[in-house]
């Protein structure tokens, strides 16, 4: 058998629901796939989490592969149309760093960066804001955000930490991000009263 229909038995078998098959074919694809969404969205972080979306898409999808195309065009064209949409909703939304979160939340530094000496005055705002906003999510996404923006822990160190894969701690600091982001968003539109 050549390549090509070793990849055909893969893509039958997948479709018959077999899982195994299915994460073969992941093997063979998953860095020009990765590769391709770096290309596109210029953060590999966001892009190691695009991959794995366009996977799950592909298994979802799977029983309309017409075979027209070979098996890695199919896949470039999905990957291609996730990083496309991921593409459109970051730019609709304006991305803030921990740091910017903080500033904007409070205008100043936390109470941490501030002197001893400002610690009643400076960032009481900022830290009364940010715990409130952390308190506001689920704890599992509060722990990895924390280690990771506060403690400046690495996925792996995280991961390790937690007991858990790097998949699943990216994945929910991603959800993490995003959720203090939009409540972010939403105190500062909320009027004054």
């Amino acid at each position: 058998m050549t390549a090509t229909d070793d990849e055909t038995a893969l893509i039958n078998r997948a479709r018959q629901g077999d899982r195994d098959a299915f994460g073969a074919l992941v093997r063979l694809h998953e860095v020009n796939i990765r590769r391709l969404a770096a290309g596109i969205l210029l953060d590999p972080v966001e892009a190691e989490d695009a991959a794995q979306e366009v996977f799950v898409k592909a298994w979802q999808a799977l029983g309309r592969f017409r075979g027209d195309a070979a098996f890695s065009t199919w896949l470039h064209r999905i990957a291609i149309n996730h990083c496309r949409d991921i593409s459109r909703a970051r730019s609709k939304r304006r991305w803030l760093s921990w740091d910017g979160l903080v500033e904007t939340l409070g205008g100043r530094e936390p109470v941490e960066a501030a002197g001893p000496a400002d610690a009643t005055t400076r960032g009481t705002d900022a830290r009364d804001s940010l715990r409130d906003l952390l308190g506001g999510l689920p704890a599992g996404w509060r722990e990895i955000l924390v280690l990771r923006e506060v403690e400046g822990l690495s996925y792996v160190e995280i991961a390790e930490t937690l007991d858990t894969t790097e998949d699943s701690v990216r994945a929910k600091l991603k959800r993490a991000r995003e959720a203090v982001r939009d409540a972010a968003r939403h105190e500062r539109t909320v009027p004054d009263v």
